[in-house]
């Protein structure tokens, strides 16, 4: 691929390591009854090596300057869809696929990894794994706890739905071009579902974080705070306390025990 030009608009840093490349693939453990889904798959650095695993194999590619170098691995168990994941039918699309697990894979565009999860956490594709290579900010982010500044919304939205590890760092150099970040391969793994109303824990947390040096007293006033206050208490916090201080458990809790007026 030395001569090709790599498009800043699409986010285009391709992996050039053998050793994170064998990382990232070997972090999943699909089987031939299952079904692997990969977002930007570049000049297929990823997509030669998930062959390996037999089973269907999709890859939504936005740039079909790609083609050339994608076409020589697509078969009859593996097929490269030319379309932005975040504007493609993805529903229709898995709908033509039996398959018993979902496993999600990819080195996503920094500047837009959260909306890629945002979509695939709001269209319910249930992945049993994703394994993702984010800028290593993000990953940190993703993986805060509670009382630190990257605590947040996305933070608790996607524990409620991931146990989220770190597979590996990786230097900005294991790219080309060489962007001016480092990065991070993570490994998001399904967990039990919990029982609350979603799009009632949805709007808590957002309002909760709406304004995020504000204190829970200030960003729900929106909601009974006698109910707020007394299950904040249960779980040693109160009215005063900040949205970054609370824990998973205790924005479930808060679901299940309070509402919007």
């Amino acid at each position: 691929m030395s001569s090709f030009k790599f498009k800043k608009k699409y986010g285009q840093n391709f992996l050039t390591s053998e050793t994170i490349s064998d990382k990232i693939v070997d972090a999943i453990n699909p089987t031939e009854e299952d079904l692997i889904l990969e977002i930007g798959p570049g000049g297929g650095a990823l997509t030669k090596k998930l062959k390996k695993y037999n089973c269907p194999l999709i890859a939504f590619e936005i740039d079909r300057e790609v083609e050339k170098y994608l076409s020589p691995l697509e078969d009859e168990k593996t097929r490269i869809v030319y379309e932005d994941f975040l504007s493609a039918d993805i529903i229709s699309i898995l709908r033509a696929y039996h398959y018993q697990r979902l496993f999600i894979i990819g080195n996503l565009p920094y500047y837009i990894t959260t909306p890629i999860l945002d979509r695939i956490v709001e269209f319910a594709l249930e992945p049993e794994e994703i394994v993702i290579m984010v800028q290593k900010e993000v990953a940190d982010r993703f993986m805060a706890k509670p009382k630190t500044r990257e605590y947040g919304y996305m933070t608790v939205l996607l524990n409620y739905h991931y146990n989220i590890k770190i597979v590996t760092e990786v230097g900005r150099k294991n790219f080309r071009p060489v962007p001016a970040v480092d990065s991070a391969v993570l490994k998001l793994s399904k967990k039990a579902k919990v029982n609350l109303d979603y799009d009632r824990f949805k709007q808590l947390l957002k309002d909760s974080f709406q304004f995020k040096r504000k204190t829970i007293n200030n960003n729900l006033k929106n909601y009974d705070l006698a109910k707020v206050q007394k299950t904040l208490r249960k779980h040693g916090y109160d009215l005063s306390s900040r949205a970054e201080e609370l824990d998973l458990e205790t924005f479930i809790d808060l679901t299940n025990t309070t509402e919007r007026k």
